[in-house]
Order: C-alpha cells, then structure tokens, then sequence
C-alpha cells in the first residue's frame, strides 16, 4: 500500500517563503511524475509544478520564478520551495505521484496560509 505524507506546511506573511515535502512508502518500483496541486476554498484543484523522473519541470503560469520542484529518488520524496508567497497563493497543497503501471497517488493535503 503506497502513502504519501506530507509536511512543511504553515501560515507566512506575503512575501514569506515555504518548503514543502512529501514522501512515499510503500512503493518498490519508483515514481515517474511527481508533483504539486493546490485548492482554494471555493475553487477546484489546479496544478502548481511537475517534475519528470528526469528532472523536466513544469509550472503553472503564476509561480514560475517564485516555486521549485525538486525530487530525492533515493528518498521518494518530492520537494516545494515557495518564495515570495503571495495571498493568492492560499491554499491546500496535495502531492501526486504516478507510478509506472500509471496509478496515481495523493497525499493528505497541508494548508499553506499567506497573510497580506
């Protein structure tokens, strides 16, 4: 049974920075794609940023140049540095992982609260 947990969630002021992480257990294969969603109140679930199992990023528009991706294979764990948080960036973060017969795995959520 693969698990992810994930931590580093918390509340920061605007313009504040965040690290979050995720691992997984459970899974003797490996991961392909890792990533991030968030979801505010309100709103459906949106993709934040994907990594590839060799290393190509992608992010939504809004938070390139602030977030970075970033895996440990050894460790199945995926990483997200936030910088310059903003309000809008308010949200519930889930981790994802895909597996290589193509399942996919979420993560629990962790609440990331920027105040302005």
């Amino acid at each position: 049974q693969v698990q992810l947990v994930e931590s580093g969630g918390g509340l920061v002021q605007a313009g504040g920075s965040l690290r979050l992480s995720c691992a997984a257990s459970g899974n003797r294969f490996g991961f392909n794609t890792m990533g991030w969603y968030r979801q505010a109140p309100g709103e459906q679930r949106e993709l934040v940023a994907t990594i590839t199992s060799g290393g190509a990023t992608n992010y939504r528009n809004s938070v390139k140049g602030r977030f970075t991706v970033s895996r440990d294979n050894a460790k199945n764990t995926v990483y997200l540095e936030m910088n310059s948080l903003k309000p809008e960036d308010t949200a519930v973060y889930y981790c994802t992982f895909r597996d290589p017969r193509l399942n996919d795995y979420w993560g629990q959520g962790t609440q990331v609260t920027v105040s302005s």
